[in-house]
């Protein structure tokens, strides 16, 4: 399962608490978040520290259409890490709960653009857990709606070897023919999160393997530096998506998987952007308290905004979030990261592009043809988040898009 359209995140939520309105929810949260902590341009530049007013207006803007008009674009029931173990007539609930919450979804087009589930991992303990939660979610969402949502997906946690990926892929086709499904219409993604699976003990990489996995089955490859940095026994207080052995583990998964379909994704920021006061009931919040709230989340949200962009320095354009008020971080980030670049990578473009595709020079900015592709991909990325529309990026290029990428 291939796409075009790459989402800039995944909402991972537990299964206990997912419902048909998930998108309604998150978004009038995430609303109240950006009214209560960013009421303007002027206090969304201060609480992300970006570099100047014209800027911050235009991420301004731009994250405040986006939350109504796609608050969510990706999202994974989740049966794992942040749903916890259960006795198995509680998970088995809350596996069919789940799908005929999707299936009222469906009906009412309310779903994201992608949605699927992450299961269990595929390890002798939790094996027969992982199977029996997918192939009780998937009967009762297709006895109930008669159907999988498009860009279906099941994510698949703490692969430590590809031979459990191609288990699983068996497992998937198993369930396609058992409900008369088109082969590999069931997409998977694989978590990143093991030593085992970045660097195996021969010295070798077995991330390629993934490539040759249920033909284009493996679509992503979501990066777990949780997990990853315990694994290495590293301390807890100093685990962050920021830690040297998070780039290693990120640059392997893109030098491994480089040039293929599978689409990379970061791992999750833990600091939520959370009020740590609550006014009472019948009450109302000091002059004190609601500073402390302000500066908090300001603070969440700049260590989020800090992470993501990280993560797209390092060519990771996806993340995943937890909760409402990242949303607000992730979409300022991101559009903040893309809007800031446009108008010298135009001028750079416009001048290779004017030469024909010769080696050219723009003040101190050498550009050759690898330069240039690099070039094209800030503009693809930055139209694919929407960071920009198209008409626009034709208008600063002053052609065509297509234009640029025939030479």
């Amino acid at each position: 399962m291939t796409e075009s359209r790459q989402p800039v995140h995944t909402v991972f939520g537990g299964a206990h608490l997912f419902r048909a309105d998930v998108v309604e929810r998150f978004r009038s949260l995430a609303t109240a978040s950006i009214d209560t902590y960013a009421s303007d341009a002027s206090e969304f530049r201060e609480a992300f520290g970006i570099a100047s007013p014209d800027l911050a207006e235009r991420v301004y803007a731009r994250v405040r259409e986006k939350l109504q008009r796609e608050a969510i674009e990706d999202y994974r029931i989740d049966f794992e890490d942040g749903y916890g173990a259960r006795e198995d007539a509680e998970e088995d609930g809350h596996a069919a709960a789940a799908a005929r919450e999707v299936a009222a979804a469906m009906a009412a087009g309310t779903l994201p653009w992608r949605v699927g589930i992450r299961v269990k991992s595929f390890g002798e303990s939790e094996r027969a857990r992982s199977e029996r939660t997918l192939r009780l979610f998937l009967k009762t969402l297709i006895d109930t709606g008669g159907r999988l949502p498009e860009r279906f997906i099941v994510n698949l946690p703490k692969v430590s070897v590809v031979a459990e990926v191609e288990e699983f892929d068996r497992l998937l086709s198993a369930c396609e023919r058992e409900h008369g499904l088109e082969d590999g219409s069931i997409g998977l993604e694989v978590m990143v999160e093991t030593p085992g699976i970045v660097l195996a003990a021969d010295g070798r990489s077995p991330l390629p393997g993934l490539l040759n996995v249920g033909k284009t089955r493996v679509g992503g490859a979501i990066f777990g530096a949780y997990d990853f940095t315990s694994a290495l026994g590293i301390a807890a207080s100093q685990q962050s998506l920021r830690h040297p052995a998070c780039d290693f583990a990120r640059n392997m998964m893109l030098v491994a998987l480089a040039g293929s379909w599978v689409q990379l994704s970061d791992g999750a920021t833990a600091v939520l952007p959370v009020a740590v006061h609550a006014a009472p009931k019948g009450g109302a919040l000091t002059p004190a308290q609601r500073d402390e709230n302000r500066r908090g989340v300001h603070a969440a949200w700049r260590i989020h905004r800090d992470n993501v962009r990280h993560a797209m320095s390092c060519g990771f354009y996806q993340g995943w979030d937890l909760h409402p008020a990242q949303l607000v971080s992730r979409y300022a980030a991101t559009y903040e990261f893309f809007i800031e670049g446009l108008e010298p990578a135009a001028a750079r473009m416009k001048n290779f592009v004017a030469k024909s595709a010769q080696a050219t020079r723009v003040g101190t900015a050498f550009d050759d043809m690898a330069t240039a592709r690099g070039l094209g991909n800030h503009f693809r990325r930055a139209l694919n988040s929407g960071a920009i529309t198209q008409a626009e990026m034709d208008a600063l290029l002053g052609y065509s898009t297509q234009l640029i990428q025939s030479r």
